[in-house]
């Protein structure tokens, strides 16, 4: 199939070339609005039974948990006739709103702050939330009214992800086109990934609008689309290229360099994108679609970026021929500092090769001090807490964080925490619903409990009930508390009301309810997508390598690093050291419980795009050699020598793009984009720099071992990038 694909480039280059231009500008005529058309939330389960009971609240009740909060505000105080009278201003303006109810304020209940319900899911509440509190928020006449809660937080969640989105796309393009210029030398040579990656992205873009007519797809996604576009636009490129311009030196003429090029680099392409793209599919077992939508766009990224570099490239490369070197800049340099050209080098002598070569000399002491290293990096990881967004998420300067604030400090009741239980059938005993509140009523932490029945303080009967909170058989009861959502306290009052015995079967819902089910379901898929990865990682690389021993190797370095970045994110974002280096930051003492699975499919992804290049040439010196001890060794530094600088390069790329996330004004984001730059520099440096050479020069000719039935299997099914010899039979350990 390669070989048929660099054909095709080769006799028909300007063709394919114009073809992919139109599908192109189709692509972004119709994915140019993939944003407007995405979903802003899908951070929770929607099986859980906490969700259901939200569902049951709105669809039976017409009611829920209170999601907007209007601060009203005045240096005259909230008692003065312009503040009293801009209050009740809002408070009809939202009791006339289509999708606003359960309308409560200061100045109509005991309140001290504008509390009211937007109806909606998670995608659609905070959109009409915004059209509700928009014309309302700011200040006049000396009031001023601010936003929050929950859907307030969402929407300025959105806005800032969005914003924050052009302003990393505006710095990493002018970033990585300077990069380039400095690892190719050539300005044409350069520009090649990001024709690769405007691809891919602006192609991604196009299908996740089309998804998004069948199904939710979440707008961060589009980060993803962004990042892994340029990403693997940059590693595809950088391995293609070199590999050209290797053929190219060593006297190919250059259709026989594209044909060589496509055999060797392309085939470790595709490898590579069967690994990071089924390492992001794994995502697609959660039942948040919030990961789902990740993994649509980077299950569409890699396929595009694969396709553009497995086809577009060839196409390019014979297009220009000769003239990819064209404008070499590092020369222009040389001549403008009357430099002269360094001389030419051969592998032996380059940095990585040496590298690898000193490593591989003390083998076992530097793979137990670096795996030492990388274990104490990520023990913080055990104590890693995990809560979902809120407030804190966004700069403290936001409104929403400012009410969250006060909410929590100034009042005994946070009018954004409700905790609802509902009762679809409570015919077998209805008299029980009063003793039940009574009950509810003295849990420490709940400040009220109202019913159908009545409402309760401290057991005993307050006020009288609200009727519209039993219809037919079926009834539910607001519990106020004034705990944040959050909180371990918020945690541990839910806890103690589950224990109360309820004399039907009944349902909690709530943010917290919401959050803590959310979060049991994560945890429980967990494992399931960690297994998925495993396996297709081993299938993958075996098919590759012919190796179990390889596959192995590789999945317990990859979580040996991994381990260290969470645990370093923990000790960042959970704990607060070196928050200085994120100003807009707010330490919760929890991480937001999505992140770690998206950075573990996605950098477990890139960290087998590493392998797979690094793998690819080694097993191609080894295949090449007498199949020695003495072999595996060389094959080992030679394979580091021909890949180090350009896995370096492309980590320091992909990191640009990355760090460039990292840059958002969203706490979550920040952690996503802090996490993987890290992941990735340290992958490639540390990883395949110094514990790939010293566990395989540990391991010797046992790196290529798999059983006969294995071998047998991999000679009729498995796919290379060099002739076959016959397979290495290893029948005894070998001391090296």
């Amino acid at each position: 199939m390669l070989t048929r694909l660099a054909a095709l480039g080769i006799r028909a280059p300007r063709r394919v070339l114009a073809v992919a231009g139109l599908l192109l500008v189709a692509a972004a005529l119709y994915g140019g609005q993939a944003a407007s058309h995405l979903a802003s939330g899908g951070f929770y389960d929607p099986h859980a039974a906490s969700w259901q009971a939200r569902n049951a609240l709105e669809s039976t009740f017409k009611a829920g948990d209170p999601n907007l909060v209007l601060e009203v505000s005045s240096p005259a105080g909230v008692d003065s006739p312009t503040a009293r009278s801009a209050g009740l201003a809002i408070v009809a303006d939202l009791r006339s709103q289509k999708y606003a109810s359960q309308v409560t304020s200061y100045w109509t209940a005991p309140a001290a702050v504008v509390v009211a319900r937007v109806i909606g899911d998670d995608n659609s509440a905070p959109k009409r939330a915004a059209a509700i509190f928009s014309p309302l928020v700011g200040t006049h006449d000396g009031v001023t009214v601010k936003q929050g809660g929950i859907v307030a937080t969402i929407r300025t969640v959105n806005d800032l992800t969005k914003s924050d989105l052009t302003k990393s796309e505006m710095i990493a393009i002018p970033l990585t086109v300077l990069a380039l210029v400095w690892v190719f030398g050539s300005f044409i040579a350069a520009l090649l990934p990001l024709a690769v990656g405007l691809c891919s992205i602006i192609g991604t873009m196009a299908i996740l609008r089309l998804l998004s007519a069948i199904t939710d797809v979440s707008v961060y996604s589009l980060n993803m689309t962004t990042a892994m576009g340029l990403a693997l636009a940059i590693d595809y490129s950088l391995f293609v290229v070199s590999r050209y311009r290797e053929e190219v030196r060593a006297g190919a003429t250059t259709d026989d360099a594209i044909h060589t090029t496509m055999r060797t680099a392309g085939r470790t392409v595709l490898f590579s994108a069967l690994t990071v793209g089924l390492s992001l599919a794994a995502m697609l077992v959660f039942p948040v679609y919030f990961l789902r939508s990740f993994a649509y766009a980077g299950i569409a990224v890699v396929a595009l970026a694969t396709v553009a570099a497995l086809l577009l490239l060839p196409a390019l490369l014979k297009v220009l021929g000769s003239r990819v070197d064209a404008l070499d800049m590092r020369a222009l340099v040389r001549r403008l500092s009357r430099r002269p050209a360094p001389a030419p080098k051969t592998v032996e002598e380059s940095f990585w090769y040496r590298l690898a070569a000193g490593v591989m000399r003390r083998a076992l002491p530097v793979a137990l001090l670096v795996t030492a290293v990388l274990v104490g990096l990520g023990l913080p990881f055990l104590h890693a807490g995990f809560g979902y967004p809120d407030d804190h998420v966004v700069p403290k300067s936001e409104a929403v964080h400012q009410v969250g604030d006060d909410l929590r400090t100034d009042f005994t009741t946070n009018a954004g925490s409700t905790i609802s239980i509902v009762a679809k059938d409570i015919s077998s005993a209805p008299t029980q619903l009063d003793p039940y509140a009574s009950n509810l009523s003295r849990v420490t932490g709940v400040t009220s409990v109202t019913s159908a029945s009545g409402r309760y303080v401290d057991g005993r009967r307050v006020a009288p009930g609200v009727g519209s909170m039993r219809v037919g058989d079926a009834t539910y009861l607001d519990l106020q508390t004034g705990a944040d959502a959050q909180s371990s306290r918020a945690k541990q009052e839910l806890a103690a009301l589950r224990e109360v015995p309820s004399p039907w079967k009944v349902q909690f819902t709530g943010q917290t309810a919401i959050n803590q089910d959310s979060l049991h379901s994560l945890a429980v898929t967990m494992p399931i997508a960690i297994v998925l990865i495993a396996l297709a990682t081993f299938i993958v690389l075996f098919l590759f390598t012919g190796s179990v021993v390889l596959p192995i190797k590789a999945l317990i370095l990859n979580t040996l690093s991994l381990s260290a970045t969470f645990g370093a994110m923990v000790w960042v974002f959970q704990e607060g050291h070196f928050g200085s280096l994120f100003p807009d930051l707010t330490t919760t003492g929890y991480l937001v419980p999505t992140m770690p699975p998206l950075m573990f499919c996605v950098a477990f992804g890139l960290s087998m795009d590493y392998e797979v290049f690094l793998l690819s040439r080694i097993r191609e010196s080894w295949l090449e050699s007498g199949r020695t001890s003495a072999d595996n060794t060389r094959a080992v530094a030679l394979g580091l020598g021909r890949t180090g600088r350009i896995v370096t390069a492309a980590a320091v790329l992909m990191a640009i793009v990355f760090a460039a996330i990292a840059n958002a004004r969203v706490s979550f984001m920040m952690l996503f984009g802090s996490g993987l730059t890290l992941a990735v520099l340290m992958d490639a440096t540390v990883v395949r720099g110094i514990l790939v050479p010293a566990f395989m020069r540990l391991a010797g000719r046992w790196n290529w071992w798999a059983p006969k039935p294995l071998m047998r299997l991999h000679a009729r099914f498995g796919l290379s990038d060099v002739p076959q010899r016959s397979p290495v039979v290893v029948k005894e350990p070998v001391r090296v």
